[in-house]
């Protein structure tokens, strides 16, 4: 069996693990950070380590007694928290990433519980690179983008949503997708739309445009 001494140094390992892949995302700002991956990492230690001593400790009455039980529940039950880190902004996901490490680092957890340190710690440093070098890389080579919602209210122009179409194909920023309203007592016209374009884009362009577009009265970018 594991003694209680060496289940503490796993615990400490595994926590420090966690750590150092939780604050990497807590700088990202994401809702699974420090903490969560943390004790994500001391939990699926845990798990395992007492997955071993239970096995062992009770195989005179139970000898085909699995190591690996308690283990293979962490790994399939930690789908649900990982759910909990997706969010859903208008038409984006966004969390994914984080879901995955949260997953890994659960494995992590249970590798240093079997005492598989140095899989473990091999890859908790894969898990930092493939986060920290590779964010930065797609930020420099690789073009990210979000939606917009866009709220417009005109007044006299029947057109609008084809005006605001035209607009946007104009400034090659994809539509993906779009609602009218019409009151045709007051000749009043909105239309709302979905636009996929640049992150962290300052929109000049898009408000200046829509300045320009025929009737327009007020609106509103979020």
């Amino acid at each position: 069996m594991i003694p209680e001494l060496e289940i503490i140094i796993r615990l400490g390992i595994a926590a420090a693990l966690g750590m150092l892949v939780g604050f990497e995302r807590e700088r990202q700002n994401q809702p699974a950070g420090l903490r969560t991956h943390t004790i994500l990492a001391i939990g699926a230690c845990l798990a395992m380590t007492i997955s071993i001593n239970i096995s062992m400790q009770f195989t005179a009455f139970v000898p085909n007694g699995d190591p690996g039980r308690l283990a293979a529940q962490v790994i399939s039950g930690i789908g649900f928290l990982g759910a909990g880190a997706i969010l859903r902004y208008g038409t984006s996901v966004k969390g994914l990433t984080t879901a995955t490490s949260l997953w890994t680092i659960a494995i992590v957890g249970l590798a240093i519980g079997a005492g598989h340190y140095l899989a473990g710690l091999a890859t908790t440093g894969m898990l930092l690179i493939i986060l920290i070098l590779l964010n930065v890389l797609e930020k420099k080579w690789i073009n990210s983008y979000e939606t917009v919602n866009v709220y417009v209210t005109a007044h006299g122009n029947p057109a609008l949503a084809e005006d605001l179409l035209e607009m946007f194909k104009k400034m090659k920023k994809s539509v993906l997708s779009i609602g009218v309203e019409n009151d045709v007592a007051s000749d009043t016209h909105v239309v709302t739309l979905v636009v996929k374009t640049k992150e962290r884009d300052p929109m000049n362009d898009i408000r200046e445009g829509l300045k320009n577009v025929a009737g327009v009265t007020k609106y509103r970018l979020n």
